[in-house]
């Protein structure tokens, strides 16, 4: 991974504090860092992924029906 810096003009230190948590959480290292807090078995992980899987699918779903009548 790079090193992310940010340099801080005229000592404004809360903006250059906002870009550098900007570019932290788009480069994703913390939710890395969080996935990687804990092993978790590839069973696990699958299950996650299916259940995840069908809930996406499910409001697919949802969306694709014509709303209820209301009379």
């Amino acid at each position: 991974m790079t090193g992310k810096k940010v340099i801080v003009h005229d000592g404004n230190v809360e903006k250059a504090l906002r870009k550098f948590k900007k570019k932290v959480q788009d480069s994703g290292i913390l939710q890395e860092v969080r996935l990687r807090q804990e092993y978790v078995k590839p069973t696990v992980k699958r299950k996650l992924a299916k259940n995840l899987a069908k809930r996406r699918w499910k409001k697919f779903l949802s969306d694709q029906q014509l709303p209820k009548k209301l009379f």
